[in-house]
């Protein structure tokens, strides 16, 4: 149970990891589907 719990926090972390290096990259979901015909919220 404890090797179960440890890959779980492992995951969070690395996944919260690697959207913060993707939004900083530029590679966010929004940059990426959008043109000059899309309005988004600033």
């Amino acid at each position: 149970m404890k090797a179960f719990l440890v890959a779980n926090v492992a995951l969070i972390i690395i996944a919260f990891g690697v959207n913060l290096a993707l939004d900083n990259a530029g590679f966010s979901s929004a940059n990426m589907t959008s043109d000059s015909n899309v309005r988004l919220g600033d």
